[in-house]
């Protein structure tokens, strides 16, 4: 069996208390920690290859290098907890069972940035996850794993928990920052970027949850033990979360590059009441859909899912058998966008609701000649035109859907 490095504690009775975490060698690290300089954790974590999990894959070290450590304002590290993607669960899995895992990861991100005060972001309605954190970190309080002089290293750090209310676009990371300050929940124009600019105007990092819970294991074992897992440009593992029609979905924390096809026929059981495969969207809503064929030899890596032209994404592998509508599916996608959109931006805005319209109108029957065409140009000047990626979010999958499934499409199409 794989070595797990997110998912080991688990199984375990009473998982999310301080005193099994500390029994299976919880917040070890941090005498290690304190004895190094914060430039060489950075390096560690470069090293290790760890990218962001929380969808954009972006090299986490390099992120954190970008803070500069000679600004005299306060640096900030924002934990993204807002998980709010369609078909993505996999971060408040961390929260509910392992937050001590979270928090450990928290102090080793903050003390390599030079940060004393971090802030946990968390989705509005995830309400027994928030009761989980904050009673982790009222226990590293009263351990004095947080707090002044941390273990008597003379480092302090505060961590705060803050409750979203309930808006997709605030896990933007800009958006989120946005929240966090009391504002409503709107992306801002990058340059600058929140490593220069970010929290209140000071330097800021935003990392997911499940990026954070990795850096633990980094620490312990090093940057060589973390690339013992996945491949080369894609190195460590990831959780999974797995939904639609399989005998046995959940999350499932497996090394990148592991066939996709294995996790569904193996780790999943196989799809659901001896149905075919039709499709397979293996990063979230948001990324570009597989068909039965790609899914079946394609693997969980950035590189082979861009090959493939989707994404790894969030890790939301969402299987769908040879029962499921693609125009109703990606209908429901866009009515989920069109919701979520904060209006900002014009393309998103009204790119997103009227494709949700032209496809709802399709269903109803009154689907007309060039209605394919439309959604096309829709999702053309939706993409890369907007502040985030939202717009794209949407544009992706009816390129995708189109391109992949069009005869299903054509034939809601009156003539």
């Amino acid at each position: 069996m794989m070595e797990k490095i997110l998912t080991k504690n688990f199984g375990l009775k009473d998982s999310h208390t301080l005193g099994v975490y500390e029994s299976t060698g919880g917040y070890n690290t941090l005498k290690k920690l304190f004895a190094m300089q914060p430039k060489d954790v950075v390096e560690e974590v470069k090293q290790s290859g760890l990218r962001g999990r929380g969808g954009a894959g972006f090299p986490t070290g390099m992120k954190w290098s970008f803070v500069p450590q000679d600004n005299p304002k306060p640096k900030y590290l924002c934990v993204n907890a807002d998980e709010s993607e369609p078909g993505t669960f996999k971060d408040r899995y961390i929260l509910e069972l392992d937050p001590h895992r979270l928090i450990e990861g928290i102090i080793i991100c903050c003390f390599a940035i030079r940060s004393h005060t971090a802030y946990i972001y968390i989705r509005g309605e995830f309400v027994f996850p928030y009761h989980r954190i904050e009673a982790a970190v009222r226990e590293a309080y009263a351990k004095g794993y947080l707090g002044k002089n941390i273990q008597g290293s003379g480092y302090d750090l505060d961590v705060f928990v803050h409750r979203g209310a309930g808006a997709y676009i605030c896990g933007e990371e800009t958006a989120l920052m946005e929240s966090l300050e009391g504002k409503r929940g709107m992306p801002r124009l990058k340059p600058p970027f929140p490593a220069v600019v970010g929290l209140f105007g000071c330097p800021t990092v935003i990392n997911n949850v499940e990026t954070i819970a990795a850096l633990p294991y980094i620490l312990e074992h090093g940057a060589a033990g973390y690339r013992r897992f996945g491949t080369e440009k894609s190195p460590g593992t990831k959780l999974f979360s797995v939904s639609g029609h399989v005998q046995r979905p959940g999350n499932y924390e497996v090394p990148l590059g592991y066939p996709l096809k294995k996790l569904i026929y193996e780790d999943c059981g196989g799809m659901r009441d001896g149905k075919a495969l039709k499709a397979v969207i293996p990063g979230g809503s948001s990324v570009p859909v597989l068909t039965a064929a790609e899914a079946e030899e394609v693997t969980l890596d950035y590189e082979a899912l861009a090959a493939k032209g989707s994404m790894l994404g969030s890790g939301g592998v969402i299987v769908m058998d040879e029962t499921v509508d693609m125009v109703k599916a990606l209908t429901n996608l866009a009515h989920f966008y069109s919701h979520e959109s904060c209006g900002q931006c014009s393309p998103c805005r009204e790119g997103t609701g009227w494709s949700h319209k032209i496809l709802k109108r399709m269903l109803a029957g009154e689907g007309r000649p060039g209605d394919l065409e439309q959604l096309e140009k829709n999702a053309d000047h939706m993409m890369g035109k907007t502040i985030c990626v939202l717009a794209d979010a949407l544009a992706m999958p009816i390129q995708s859907y189109l391109k992949k499934f069009r005869k299903e499409f054509e034939t809601y199409i009156k003539m």
